[in-house]
């Protein structure tokens, strides 16, 4: 229980942090609203280009470098 509470307070504050200088700073919009617009098409171009060219099992490097498995 206690866990999650620490992780609710801290997703309320992190959305606090966003949402006060929306609303009290007008210029923060324009500057959220482009970086938002960019994170989307970046998010996207990651999407579909590992939807079009997965990994394959080849392509992974040794996780186990001191053979510790």
């Amino acid at each position: 229980m206690l866990g999650s509470l620490k992780g609710r307070a801290a997703l309320i504050v992190g959305i606090g942090t966003v949402v006060a200088p929306l609303i009290f700073l007008p210029a923060y919009r324009i500057f959220f609203a482009i970086s938002l617009g960019i994170a989307i098409i970046v998010a996207a171009i990651l999407h579909f280009w590992h939807k079009l060219r997965p990994i394959r099992p080849e392509e992974i490097e040794d996780n186990h470098p001191l053979n510790l498995k």
